[in-house]
């Protein structure tokens, strides 16, 4: 039986800019399977799309919190969104 698809829009906070967080994403998303992208925000965040299996977004999520070597992390939140159109392969972008 295939895994249930899941899709999540997430925010994270705290020093995630300039330490690579970005292709650090990347490269964790495309190891899980993931697909979807991950921007920094003009407000010093970095947002998120998680599109894949439940157990992988869910994989995702706990690793957020740690992020990158140099990375410190204050605050992870999500929301569900409507998976769409899948997108294909994981990029970053913005």
């Amino acid at each position: 039986m295939e895994d249930e698809r899941k899709a999540v829009r997430v925010r994270l906070n705290g020093r995630v800019q300039g330490v690579s967080f970005r292709v650090w994403t990347r490269t964790e998303a495309e190891r899980l399977g993931l697909s979807g992208w991950v921007r920094n925000e003009d407000d010093g965040s970095v947002t998120a799309l998680i599109v894949g299996a439940e157990d992988a977004v869910s994989t995702m999520m706990n690793r957020f919190w740690k992020g990158p070597t140099g990375a410190l992390v204050s605050g992870v939140t999500s929301q569900d969104v409507d998976p769409g159109q899948e997108p294909n392969g994981f990029r970053i972008i913005g």
